[in-house]
């Protein structure tokens, strides 16, 4: 099990995802249950896969998660 808070990858997806929340408060009220929440759940999804990736019992496991990381981050 590794400590996901050492990795640069998940401090610099968790600053992100910080400043995310920041810009999208900003949205119009109209967009909270479309694009704001949309968006929200994309960024959050980056940290959160790359940390539970880290829990996980084999190298090949975690890749799986960063894989999916990646792709939250296209979305």
């Amino acid at each position: 099990m590794k400590d996901f808070r050492t990795l640069k990858v998940w401090e610099k997806s968790h600053n992100f995802a910080l400043a995310i929340y920041k810009v999208t408060a900003s949205f119009p009220n109209q967009e909270l249950y479309a694009l704001t929440s949309q968006i929200q759940r994309a960024v959050v999804s980056i940290p959160t896969k790359i940390a539970e990736g880290c829990g996980k019992d084999s190298d090949a496991e975690l890749g799986r998660y960063l894989k999916i990381a990646m792709g939250s981050s296209n979305e």
